[in-house]
């Protein structure tokens, strides 16, 4: 009989913060930490034009929520100095078609783009434009870059790259281990026989473009699996909308499982589904939520509920001579095993957008028949003298649309530096007047990626009473473009 090693037991029960009083340390040790280590998806959402006023407040608020956020920058020198750290940084211009390389796109699930052309007032100096970003006075304003090439020839070289690479719209990446980073490190962990007082040993490691589950499973001492246990996420995956998990794996001819939870306990039920590989040839496995069989302990749990789907705290990979209910995994061998993963995602899932493009209120406005421009804010007077770019702006509009990505154009009224704590009002035809905040804005992009209610749809949006805005109620209010 095989010692058991009492070491392993103790770090597997600190690494999942097991033990009450050695949990609590590790929370006030980890006080300080970002939260991103413990982020419930690896999908990275890309930020264009991220050190602008919206884009900078977009990558903030992604940031403070755990997401993993790829910054697309002219210059990444500057760009740390304002967005500081934990964000990724990529420096490229759009309007350079050649620097807009494919990695740029690895792993990105959606895009935000908030570029802009640059305008400024003529007269330049500091109190002014300080002023005139505020919307205090108006000051005669002028563009620095091309807003053709901005405003049209950039959005349609990033559209094209996007277009590209980013995954269908119905799927969900959750762990991608092509584009691994450190928090995929921190938050998978060995759960062997150990805790029952096997021998079993296995880990996790990255390598190259997959995470390889890989060790040595033993019977002795009545024990016989090994697994690999993701760490509860911060917050539990929401995954109500979706069909299923897709697995995109190599593995070594043997059987393995995998298991969901959607509670955090340690030892509750766990919801599995037994898969077999083909040895060293790439295996996409399906997993239907409803198909996972509630077990306990590899005991099938009759009286459990279906998985929901709505809070999954927590993902395990399994190699088990159990099957369920005492039964033996056919194909089971002790020994040494190996198992490569590609990725985990949630597949079958609603349309959500892509691409959320901040365009501008006005853009149909100008030589439109009919317009006064008395009534009209100076970017649509002064539309000529600005380079035609309400005229490109929409000619943008119309390139995100053509480029099969699934989009939200947003064309907020006129930008303000205000505190953003009022609800907004979206209206479509292009002949809404207002002001409406940055924060805002920068809000509302961040809520579009997350709901299909928001899918194809172009709007004008304003500020109005003090409150809150029912998200879904107001991209549901909304017609899909024709």
């Amino acid at each position: 009989m095989a010692s058991w090693e009492i070491g392993r037991l103790w770090q597997t029960l600190t690494y999942f913060e097991i033990v009450p009083l050695v949990n609590c340390w590790q929370r006030l040790f980890k006080q300080g930490q970002s939260k991103s280590k413990r982020s419930s998806t690896n999908m990275v959402i890309l930020v264009a034009g991220a050190t602008g006023g919206v884009g900078k407040r977009v990558t903030k608020k992604l940031l403070e929520r755990g997401d993993r956020v790829r910054a697309l920058v002219r210059d990444a020198a500057r760009a740390r100095d304002i967005l500081g750290e934990g964000v990724e940084l990529f420096e490229a211009d759009i309007t350079i078609p050649e620097t807009l390389k494919p990695e740029m796109m690895r792993g990105v699930g959606a895009v935000i783009c908030c570029t802009g052309t640059k305008v400024q007032p003529v007269e330049g100096d500091t109190p002014t434009r300080e002023k005139y970003y505020q919307g205090v006075k108006f000051y005669l304003p002028e563009v620095v870059d091309t807003p053709e090439l901005v405003e049209y020839e950039g959005i349609k070289n990033l559209v094209r790259v996007a277009s590209q690479h980013i995954p269908a719209a119905t799927d969900r990446m959750i762990f991608d281990f092509t584009n691994p980073n450190a928090s995929l490190k921190e938050i998978w962990g060995a759960v062997d026989d150990v805790v029952m007082g096997g021998v079993s040993q296995s880990n996790i490691r990255l390598a190259g473009d997959r995470a390889i589950f890989s060790g040595n499973v033993s019977t002795e001492n009545n024990g016989g699996f090994a697994s690999v246990r993701t760490r509860n996420f911060e917050n539990p995956l929401d995954l109500s909308d979706y069909e299923g998990i897709e697995l995109r794996v190599i593995g070594d001819g043997k059987r393995y499982k995998f298991i969901a939870r959607c509670e955090g306990k340690w030892d509750g039920v766990g919801y599995s589904y037994s898969f077999d590989t083909i040895y060293d040839y790439p295996t996409t496995i399906r997993i239907p939520f409803k198909d996972l069989i509630p077990v306990f302990r590899a005991k099938t749990v009759e009286e459990a509920a279906e998985l929901d789907s709505g809070k999954v705290y927590s993902m395990q990979l399994m190699l088990s001579k159990f099957e369920y209910d005492g039964e033996l995994n056919p194909k089971f061998e002790a020994g040494s095993f190996r198992l490569e993963v590609e990725y985990i995602k949630a597949y079958g899932g609603k349309t959500k957008p892509q691409f959320v493009q901040v365009s501008s209120a006005g853009v149909t406005r100008p030589n439109r028949p009919g317009i006064n421009l008395e009534e009209e804010p100076p970017a649509v007077r002064m539309n000529e003298q600005l380079g035609g770019i309400l005229t490109w702006k929409l000619r943008g509009e119309e390139a995100i649309k053509s480029s099969g990505l699934t989009y939200t154009i947003v064309r907020p009224c006129a930008l303000t530096e205000q505190l953003g704590n009022k609800a907004l009002y979206a209206e479509q035809g292009d002949n809404l007047r207002g002001q409406v905040s940055r924060e805002a804005i920068a809000q509302l992009c961040i809520e579009a990626i997350a709901l299909p209610e928001a899918v194809n749809k172009t709007f004008e949006v304003k500020e109005e009473q003090q409150g809150n805005t029912n998200w879904k109620e107001l991209f549901s209010s909304l017609k899909k473009d024709n």
